[in-house]
């Protein structure tokens, strides 16, 4: 099954709208970028002067002590492919931005320059989003006029830096005689400098998928081995010109339900939508933000989100922040965050963080300033969460989640059935780089993460839990792997192994993110089973309902309250006061029917439905008993499913996108 062309269309069918590649334009060369700088400057003196890092002065000169190679210089789209498409106009500020939040970044030879990879959202006017996945890395700046230009900026850096911090005559004349220890000058021009003759520029370059729908996995995999292809000493099979023309035009966005199975230039690239009938579409690991934040501070992160408080996310790592955002709104089912939502604020952006309304942002960290050195506006209403530090600093009066005891014990559980302790992996906090260098062997045999060495991974039964893992059965059986024999070897010899090995970590993350997806979901719909029985119905035609909407009551929140359990209704009364509240109720009056209904409204409804068949019981009688989630156990999947042949096929391969 195969998209058409590269023609038009009303609706998004393809698996990705753009290709897009940024860095640096070595025609107009290094622009400073004037409003990042500033707010880096702000942040760097804020130290000196006590000023708060979130106000700009226009009174301010430029940071003499941060070095040219550590300077934001302007980055800009270079290129996309196709120039439109009309059902996501093309945003080119926005793209530009999130791709490369803090600007193009310049290293030296003697510095890392691994590939980083993030994922991002644009929310455009009418709250509909589009996704971007970037890969980040580092290329030889060959342009002899973007090096000269490095160097001149040292030059006068250097001379700059020699007039501010020179030492009095006398101290100079008396440090020269002590045994020729080398001044600031000498230490920084040594250490922390660029020569023309003897270093390596390289500046960072950015390629980004832009698509309709968040399969943040195989968006990874095609820029990754997009990389690989251009870093290779080999040519790839085909050129990579059809590489990303069949991932533009003839790769399509699996059905609901379904998996697509397409090529990327090194090997088959994997996804799964589910049904309309399971939980909406996530693709990022719930198990990195446990393990990053520990289940005390996801709870209340979690709780705050839900009461709408602002939130501000700190992290280094472009990634952790997506991750933690995207984990935590998903994690809301079926509610939804209606509020501000930037997880990566970009660095031109941070006067965002004054806005007087509830919002979730992502803040980069240079990885040196801790919590005291940022000040904050109102503060007593902020969540404010330090993800590589693994802290939590809560607003005031943070009432607890109904039953949270209980709940949080029975997460705990699943997270150490996974091999994950509760209070988190402290080494996934002091450093994210050590654990991507592990090879996938050491993953396996890792008591950490559940797995003993030499022990044989059950993986079958882990997939017969759900549709979603029994598609990627399918998939990996396609393939000659058999899971119901498979045995770990702890000293693979061969890449086969490491792959099997890769798969079945891909299986476990897979299986968590559904586990804990669903005890979350079983909360609300225990908690909220009988909520149609307050659901206010308008006398009036929708259309005017909608009309006056502010003036009407949607729900009978008194008599909800008054049938809650007493230890419910610090939360329950202010929850039931949020925007994502209101609008889950407006969902519900605006869609009588199952076919109008919002997909989310539908499969929480569904999960309600059971809920009543299983508890017969009075519909206003409530308890405040603690009801495990069983629909875990209780999944099946569908195994077996038979793999089509044929499909869309690359320029001349007999590479295949197929839908299963």
């Amino acid at each position: 099954m195969s998209g058409g062309g590269g023609g038009g269309g009303s609706a998004p069918s393809r698996f990705a709208d753009y290709f897009v590649i940024c860095g640096l334009d070595t025609e107009t060369g290094l622009e400073p970028d004037e409003l990042s700088a500033l707010c880096q400057y702000i942040q760097a003196s804020k130290a000196r002067d006590g000023a708060s890092p979130f106000i700009s002065s226009t009174t301010e000169g430029e940071n003499f002590e941060q070095t040219p190679l550590r300077r934001t210089f302007k980055s800009k789209v270079l290129a996309r492919y196709p120039e439109n498409v009309e059902w996501n106009p093309f945003d080119q500020d926005a793209v530009g931005m999130l791709c490369m939040p803090k600007g193009l970044a310049f290293k030296t030879q003697a510095d890392p320059r691994e590939p980083q990879f993030h994922a991002f959202i644009i929310t455009r006017e009418d709250g509909s989003r589009t996704f971007g996945f970037a890969l980040t890395f580092y290329e030889e700046v060959t342009s002899k006029q973007i090096c000269s230009a490095m160097q001149t900026l040292y030059h006068m850096h250097n001379a700059e830096y020699d007039v501010l911090h020179a030492p009095p005559a006398d101290d100079r004349d008396q440090s020269s005689m002590e045994d020729g220890e080398d001044t600031p000058v000498t230490k920084l021009q040594r250490f922390n400098s660029y020569d023309i003759s003897r270093d390596t520029l390289y500046v960072s370059k950015c390629i980004c998928l832009i698509t309709p729908m968040s399969f943040m996995k195989a968006c990874r995999s095609v820029l990754e081995q997009l990389h690989q292809a251009v870093t290779s000493p080999q040519p790839p099979p085909l050129p990579l010109e059809s590489y990303i023309y069949n991932v533009l035009y003839e790769v399509p966005l699996p059905p609901p339900g379904r998996s697509l199975k397409f090529s990327g230039v090194y090997g088959p690239i994997i996804c799964q939508r589910p049904s309309t009938n399971e939980l909406p579409l996530f693709d990022f690991p719930v198990k990195e933000v446990f393990e990053l934040l520990g289940v005390e501070n996801v709870f209340q992160l979690f709780t705050c989100a839900l009461l709408e408080f602002q939130i501000l996310l700190y992290s280094q790592h472009y990634q952790r922040l997506m991750t933690v955002a995207e984990t935590i709104t998903a994690l809301m089912f079926p509610f939804q965050w209606q509020h501000v939502y930037v997880p990566i604020l970009p660095a031109s952006l941070l006067h965002f963080l004054d806005a007087p309304v509830p919002y979730l942002m992502g803040l980069h960290s240079n990885g040196l300033d801790d919590r005291s050195k940022l000040e904050l506006p109102q503060e007593a209403n902020l969540c404010f969460v330090d993800i590589d530090n693994h802290f939590i600093e809560l607003p005031e009066d943070l009432p607890q989640f109904p039953n949270k005891l209980e709940f949080v014990q029975e997460v705990s559980e699943i997270l150490m059935a996974f091999g994950i302790p509760p209070e988190g992996n402290l080494h996934c906090s002091e450093s994210a780089s050590k654990l991507k260098r592990l090879r996938a062997s050491e993953l396996v045999s890792d008591k950490r993460n559940g797995n003993i060495a030499g022990s044989p991974l059950h993986s079958y039964e882990l997939l017969k839990e759900n549709e979603t893992i029994a598609r990627l059965q399918a998939l990996v059986k396609r393939t000659g792997v058999s899971l119901e024999k498979l045995e770990v070897r702890e000293d693979p010899s061969s890449n086969k192994d490491l792959k099997v090995q890769c798969d079945e970590e891909e299986l476990r993350i897979y299986q968590l993110n559904i586990q804990i997806r669903e005890v979350f979901a079983n909360r609300f719909t225990q908690m909220f089973a009988d909520y149609e029985v307050f659901v206010i119905q308008p006398s009036q035609d929708k259309e005017s309902w909608f009309t006056n909407r502010e003036q009407m009551q949607n729900f009978d929140k008194a008599s909800f309250l008054s049938d809650q359990p007493e230890p419910y209704l610090p939360f329950l009364s202010r929850f039931l006061e949020t925007q994502m509240f209101a609008s889950f109720i407006d969902n519900k009056i605006m869609c009588h029917d199952d076919d109008d209904k919002d997909p989310v409204l539908r499969v929480f409804d569904s999960r309600v439905d059971k809920i009543r068949l299983l508890n017969v019981r009075t519909p206003t009688l409530r308890t405040s008993m603690y009801q495990k989630c069983t629909t875990v156990d209780e999944a099946g999947g569908r195994k077996g499913m038979p793999l089509p042949s044929g499909g869309g096929k690359i320029g001349r391969s007999s590479t295949q996108n197929t839908c299963v």
